[in-house]
Parts: C-alpha cells; structure tokens; sequence
C-alpha cells in the first residue's frame, strides 16, 4: 500500500533540502550580523497558552492532543507565545534590549494553498524592552536586510508601514467608540482582500453615518502621512502617533532601505495584540501573500503574566518567499550545487580496504570524502566522482602498495600529481 504524504506538509529530496537550508542559514546569518541571538523552544505547549492570547477560536486552526496524563496540548502554530514564557520565566535575568531570533517548524490545521501550508518554517525577530520608533525600524530593516541579500530590490518588494496607534487615534478622532476599535481593526484589516464594493457595503453596515464612514475610506487612502489633516482634524493623540511613525520613517531612511518603504494605512494586522507600528512586506506585483509582517505588541508579555514590557517583532514564512524567489529566478541560481571535495577511488578491488582506509582518513581531517560501493572498474569509478561533483579524485593503485603513494586527480583540469599519503595529508591540515 503506496501512503501519500499528509496534505499541505512537503518532502525534502536532498535538491529542496539544499534550497531549504539555504533560505534557512541566510535567515541566521542576516540576524546574527544585525545582532540577534538564536533561541528555541518546544514544539508543543500547553493549548491554554494559544487560547490566552487568541481566545478558544484559535483550537480549530492548530493541531491539538491531550497527552496521557488529560493534558490539552498544542503543536506550535507560532512562536511568539512561547517567547513570552520563556522572557517571562527570566525576566530579571535578561539584559535588554533582548534581541533574540529564531527559525521554528511551525504548523496550522488550515486548508492549504498557495503560499500557505499546515507545515512550514517562520523566521522570527524579536526586540523586547525598547519603546522607540528605532527599534521598530530596525525590524523593519533586517527584514530588508535578508530580502536585498537574496538579489530582491525595491523594484520587486516594498514594505507596506502603518500604525495600530495612529488608526486608533483617526478613528477616536472621526468620532468611532473606544469599544467598536476591534471591529474596526477586523473589518478594515480586509480591506485588501475584497471588492471595493463589497468592503463599502460592509463598511456602511459598522459606520451608519455617511459622513464617518467616507472620511475613514478617504483615511485608508492615503498615501503620505503629511495628508493625514486634510482627514481629520490633528489633536495631541495623532500628532504623536504621527511623530513615531515620521521617526521609524526617518531611521530607515538613515538605513538605507527608505526606496523599498511606503506608508500605507491599509495594513492594520489581524491580531489584536498589536499597538502601535505595524507593517507587511508584499511582492510589488501583488500577486501573493504578505512575505512578512510584524509590528510593536507592547502588552503581550503582560498578558501572559509578566510585567508591561514593550517589544515589537516579524514572522517570515519560506513559502511565500520560496515561490517569490523563484518567480524571480532567484532560488536555484542561488543555491549551491552539492559540492564534495573528495572521491576516492581504486584500480583494483584488492585495493578496497586502503580505498576505506584513505577515505576514513580525509573525514578525520575534516574533509568530505566519498567512495564506490561497487568497485568497479576505474573509468566507471571517476564517472561517478564526476557525478557527484567532486572537486577532486583520489585513485589508489599500485603506487600505494609499492611506495604509499597517491594520484591525485583534478576533477575540472584532469591534472594529476603523485604524492605520498602522509604528505598529502599532512598539507591537507595546514590549508
């Protein structure tokens, strides 16, 4: 009996490992060189901490179990909860600001499509314990940061930047109850994602009054802040609100990433816990899902029994940024072809046991170095060293018995050069 894969998860035959690490140590290494550090946590948590944070609509979209003490528990959907524990746990033990990074195996029990899988890896940057535009920016422009060193340029990808602070500033200001925000939030967050007339039709049904609700649609049209006025008279609440998203706008200017950023006060976020910037970054096409997005969630440590800490943070998917990278013919240009440095070979099948013996010793000099299993004949034996791309073929033959000598074999010229093993070796060490 042939058994499928489960739906919306993916095998990785070495070809998608290779692209898959790739994407994965870029991740690493652009948020080691802008000064985050790695973390991890469990795959599991206990479903009350997912409920804590999105209430109990968020079991149908996880994978949840009990164990077999009646525990409820949950596979992660995302991480960001359990950095909160974990933050919590050490709280007067960590030095701040706490810059952490991680790369987790993540999984959503939703239908699958395109850019979007039950299972998947999210990076994830986190700046806790700093309340200032810079520290938004800066995740703002590490995500950039990757994106630019993939080869995507501001002609591909632009960073979509807004505020939860301000829009809840502009709709106080045109007059919506503090109580109807998070129906706001909800219904303007799908702005985007419907017809003009269908968005109007249900904007009207919230907002009743004709005036309100055009002067919110006129808001959600800008595309500069400094037009904010012409919307709605400023007080104190909005200029301030103003003010920081100017101050992110300017850091990132300073960055060297203000090309690839627009202000664009559609992008609200879904999730409640956000207060204040947030922002996604979208293929300029538009044809796909947001790569990324994030924002300042001041109160989340807070509401996971800690202390009111500011911190601001993104997710990145590799599925959306995987099709992205391969649409732009970014991705297999990219990644490296398997590279083995060494094949060893032998003329003889009598001569298997230093043909091991060689190899073994390669591996200890901390050399990649593969042999035939087959022993057959020479030719067929650098055949497979060439399809294995080795960089180089070590051939025993006679040499080695009378003189513990090798041939050493270069793959791309064909030059040989004759060398004793223990030379070889021993220069090997030193380069």
């Amino acid at each position: 009996m042939k058994i499928p894969p489960v739906k919306g998860t993916r095998d990785f035959y070495p070809p998608e490992m290779a692209r898959r690490n790739w994407i994965i140590d870029g991740w690493k290494s652009v948020s080691i060189r802008n000064g985050f550090e790695e973390y991890d946590g469990p795959i599991f948590e206990y479903l009350k901490m997912y409920q804590v944070k999105s209430g109990d609509e968020i079991v149908e979209q996880l994978f949840s179990l009990q164990d077999r003490g009646g525990r409820d528990l949950a596979i992660r959907p995302e991480i960001t909860p359990t950095l909160a524990r974990m933050v919590n746990q050490q709280i007067n033990a960590l030095p701040r600001p706490i810059k952490w990074f991680s790369v987790p195996r993540l999984c959503r029990a939703e239908r699958p499509q395109k850019g979007r899988l039950r299972e998947f890896f999210q990076w994830n940057i986190d700046i806790i314990g700093i309340d200032s535009p810079e520290a938004d920016a800066e995740v703002i422009f590490t995500s950039l940061d990757y994106l630019r060193r993939v080869g995507l340029t501001a002609a591909d990808v632009r960073a979509k930047i807004s505020s939860r602070r301000l829009l809840a500033s502009v709709l106080r200001g045109l007059g919506i109850d503090e109580g109807g925000l998070d129906a706001m939030y909800a219904l303007l967050d799908k702005k985007a994602k419907l017809p003009a007339d269908t968005f109007d039709a249900l904007l009207a049904e919230q907002v009743p009054d004709k005036g309100q609700a055009a002067r919110i649609s006129d808001f959600m049209a800008l595309d500069s802040i400094d037009e904010i006025q012409r919307v709605v008279a400023l007080d104190d609440e909005i200029r301030a609100a103003i003010e920081q998203m100017q101050n992110v706008f300017a850091t990132l200017e300073l960055m060297g990433v203000a090309d690839y950023c627009v202000f664009d006060p559609t992008i609200v976020r879904g999730l409640a816990y956000y207060t204040g910037v947030v922002f996604e970054i979208h293929d300029i096409v538009g044809e796909l899902r947001a790569i990324c997005g994030g924002g300042r969630y001041d109160n989340l440590l807070r509401d996971f029994g800690g202390p009111a800490i500011p911190a601001t943070g993104m997710g990145m998917g590799d599925c959306v940024l995987e099709i992205l990278l391969h649409q732009k013919g970014l991705l297999d240009s990219q990644v490296p072809p398997r590279r083995l440095e060494f094949f060893v070979a032998c003329a003889d099948g009598a001569l298997a046991k230093a043909m091991y013996a060689v190899a073994a010793r390669l591996r200890a000099c901390g050399r990649s170095a593969n042999f035939s299993y087959k022993l057959g004949g020479l030719s067929k034996q650098l055949k497979e060293a060439s399809a294995q791309n080795a960089g180089r073929c070590i051939i025993i033959g006679q040499e080695y018995l009378d003189k513990q000598e090798l041939i050493v074999k270069d793959m791309a010229s064909g030059e040989q050069t004759q060398i004793h093993v223990d030379r070889f070796l021993s220069e090997l060490g030193t380069t």
